[in-house]
């Protein structure tokens, strides 16, 4: 199996030696079936982020042109901007609990499941992956942690004499967060853990007799030097995707938390870009904002990769 790694690696690294041209004359039927993507991803995918790199030095209202105005907009962020470094922290906070937890409970799922029969396991990822396609996920919240006294949750404290009066669950300091992070994870099972299925789905059982061949004795020693090593490019995919998604909560839980949420205690930086982006019309300031966002994603996906590249040593 190692062998046959090597070699696909190597072949990469020689057609990567070749010049462009060769390349482009080898490869041109490929490189027109592409080219559409390619145009569209630079327009809507590229391009935007660009342009917003770009207005994050500028002073833009969106009714007039955009005025230079160098860093600004990212020293007011960091040194007068105190809402903005709550957000930071609360964003970090929920991306350090969901992000991993998420991604190792779908990872881990995905492999129990993954030697059950097909008609079971289909049954089963279904249940698991429903939570992340209800479209109104947050309603079923909002009725059992409801504020008044017609609330599952109240109903039962008030019946048992724990409180005196009903609890505003997700207008509470004291229990937003800890809320906020047990919805983020019961929906969390979504793009990536259907990636880890098909992944582990797609390793070949010879991959495994060779391992018992070589010494390998438990399902341990397998996944570690066989089934995750295999499923690196499953494995990033589904990294980038639980990042986007941790780094990216904001939106979502206004309908629990509202906007802005009580003393900005499940504020995030994407609920700041909003703020300013949506509500004020400070479009440079909002892209500043994103820019501080987009690096910070950038950066702890170039340190997940880093991670993912010793699994199997």
């Amino acid at each position: 199996m190692s062998q046959q790694m090597t070699g696909a690696a190597a072949r990469e690294v020689i057609i990567r030696k070749k010049p462009l041209g060769q390349r482009l004359k080898e490869g041109g039927i490929s490189y027109v079936f592409v080219l559409p993507y390619f145009i569209l991803f630079c327009l809507f995918t590229v391009a935007p982020v660009v342009i917003s790199l770009l207005l994050g030095f500028t002073e833009f209202n969106m009714l007039n042109f955009p005025r230079w105005i160098g860093m600004d907009n990212y020293i007011r962020m960091f040194l007068d901007d105190e809402v903005f470094i709550l957000a930071i922290r609360n964003t970090f906070l929920l991306a350090v609990i969901t992000g991993p937890v998420s991604y190792m409970l779908s990872f881990l799922l995905a492999w129990l499941i993954n030697d059950l029969r097909p008609w079971l396991r289909s049954i089963v990822t279904i249940i698991f992956y429903a939570p992340s396609l209800v479209g109104n996920v947050m309603m079923i919240w909002q009725i059992f942690f409801s504020n008044d006294a017609y609330g599952y949750a109240n109903a039962w404290l008030l019946e048992l004499g724990l409180i005196d009066a009903p609890i505003r669950w997700f207008y509470n300091t004291e229990y937003m967060m800890p809320l906020v992070i047990v919805v983020l994870l019961w929906s969390s099972l979504g793009t990536s853990f259907l990636a880890f299925i098909a992944g582990l789905q797609n390793i070949s059982r010879s991959y495994y007799e060779a391992g018992a061949i070589d010494g390998i004795k438990n399902r341990w020693q397998e996944l570690w030097f066989i089934t995750l090593p295999t499923m690196r490019p499953m494995l990033m995919f589904g990294a980038v995707m639980t990042i986007s998604s941790a780094f990216g909560i904001g939106s979502n839980l206004n309908g629990l938390v509202g906007f802005p949420s009580t003393d900005y205690a499940t504020h995030t930086i994407v609920n700041h870009m909003e703020d300013y982006g949506g509500q004020r019309y400070e479009m440079g300031y909002a892209s500043a904002i994103a820019a501080v966002l987009f690096i910070v994603m950038i950066l702890t996906n170039h340190l997940i990769k880093k991670l993912l590249a010793k699994v199997g040593e």
